[in-house]
């Protein structure tokens, strides 16, 4: 009896053991988006009061997409601090690297309306999203260098104020729709 409850926990263990010996194989390339790559992009359109621009969308085993882009947006003294907006199918993690600012999340969007499908923000920055005027009722957080925000699809932002001369952020959209365009490179 002792015999065959040892061969029974033997063959209970042996597929744990085999399993753990098989390796990993490689499933697919890693991506690299250098410091010169976004510093080279926020130069492009260092002038504009507001930048948001995609440097690489990348499809992951081709089960979903990650892009990533550099945002800098000019400092609201004076006036309009921009628009609230969301995306239906994304969610989009924020890392800043310069600047101050008040980042606005959930609440509604004033006069919420579709962007066009034929517009950047949809067939390359962001896929499906609803833009408009402030937002109400949202919760309001400072943020600044080396702060993370993730912001999940449905989700209204936007800054309702930059205290410093610019605010500057690393954007990850994580896609697992595939609305972004895999294969992506800013050129």
């Amino acid at each position: 009896m002792r015999r065959m409850l040892l061969s029974a926990l033997a063959l209970l263990f042996v597929p744990t053991f085999i399993q753990s010996q098989t390796p990993h194989l490689p499933r697919g390339t890693a991506t690299d988006v250098t410091n010169d790559d976004i510093q080279a992009t926020v130069k492009k359109t260092a002038s504009a009061a507001v930048s948001d621009q995609a440097i690489r969308v990348v499809s992951i085993n081709d089960e979903y997409n990650v892009g990533i882009g550099v945002v800098h947006r000019a400092k609201t003294a004076g006036r309009s601090a921009g628009n609230g907006i969301e995306h239906s199918q994304i969610t989009e993690i924020y890392h800043v690297m310069e600047g101050n600012a008040t980042l606005v999340t959930g609440g509604t969007i004033e006069n919420p309306r579709e962007s066009p499908p034929e517009s950047m923000v949809v067939k390359v920055l962001n896929g499906p999203s609803t833009g408009g005027g402030a937002i109400q009722g949202g919760v309001s957080r400072k943020v600044g260098p080396g702060d993370v925000v993730i912001i999940p699809p449905n989700t209204p932002h936007w800054f309702s104020e930059i205290a410093s001369d610019q605010i500057v952020y690393l954007v990850v959209r994580v896609d697992p729709h595939k609305v972004l365009p895999a294969g992506y490179g800013a050129k």
